[in-house]
């Protein structure tokens, strides 16, 4: 898809982990040449697709759910992982694989404009906040992880808040939130986009379906770390990706 980009280092840090990892094309869906079926996991890639018009996400969105939609359901209902970065984030959350869109076509989350209403590229710090069994085994309840991030339309904004957020919570939906140099969570800086509840990711009730607006792809190696308190301690993009091969190999996909 035309205007996405990091799909490099994920292909990368997906190699690196031991995985066999395959670029594929809308299109090569499209024509039959290339089936869901014979993948264990899906990762759609951040960047700027269709020049983000509209708004962002919504034609790689239509283009992907045009030509796809059954087979990522079915792939959805299979178990299977599918990780959205980014761009990608926006990309499940308008198919609706993520919260995005309720029976009733309207919005439960939208993903605006940031507050500073300016692209944010830089660091910050995220915590795990659910029990999530793909993200158990390597990264750690409660401790802050370094992590870049790089977007302008990223803020997470609950419709029919009360309702809504309380509904995440109780599903264990919200994975990471943003938080400070300490682990507390905060507003911006820390919250880069002014996301509501500080949230960073957020999956389905499933747990499966991951949408994630930070990079781990882009900080795969410790010696990365460009703060001190996170130096010499594993960088969040090996733990990210290891645990989704892990979980791949367990369950047997």
């Amino acid at each position: 898809m035309e205007g996405t980009n990091n799909e490099y280092e994920a292909f990368q840090s997906f190699l690196r982990v031991g995985l066999e990892p395959q670029y594929v094309h809308i299109n090569e869906l499209k024509k039959g040449h290339n089936s869901l079926e014979d993948f264990s996991a899906i990762f759609l890639p951040g960047g700027f697709s269709a020049g983000d018009y509209i708004r962002a996400g919504v034609i790689f969105a239509s283009r992907i759910g045009h030509s796809s939609y059954d087979d990522l359901k079915n792939f959805v209902d299979s178990g299977k992982p599918i990780v959205g970065i980014c761009n990608g984030f926006q990309v499940l959350s308008e198919l609706g694989f993520l919260p995005g869109w309720n029976l009733t076509n309207q919005r439960e989350i939208v993903l605006g404009q940031n507050t500073s209403n300016r692209y944010e590229c830089r660091y910050t710090y995220i915590r795990l906040t659910s029990r999530n069994p793909i993200f158990a085994k390597y990264l750690e309840q409660g401790r802050r992880y370094l992590i870049p991030v790089a977007h302008s339309e990223g803020k997470v904004q609950i419709q029919n808040k009360d309702e809504n957020l309380e509904r995440l919570l109780s599903n264990d939906q919200i994975l990471f939130r943003y938080c400070d140099d300490e682990g507390n969570f905060d507003s911006y800086p820390w919250n880069p986009n002014g996301s509501d509840y500080s949230i960073a990711a957020i999956s389905n009730k499933a747990g499966n379906v991951i949408g994630l607006m930070p990079h781990p792809e882009r900080l795969f190696y410790n010696y990365r770390n460009v703060d001190k308190l996170s130096r010499g301690r594993e960088a969040i993009g090996e733990l990210f990706f290891r645990s989704i091969r892990d979980y791949i190999i367990e369950k047997g996909f």
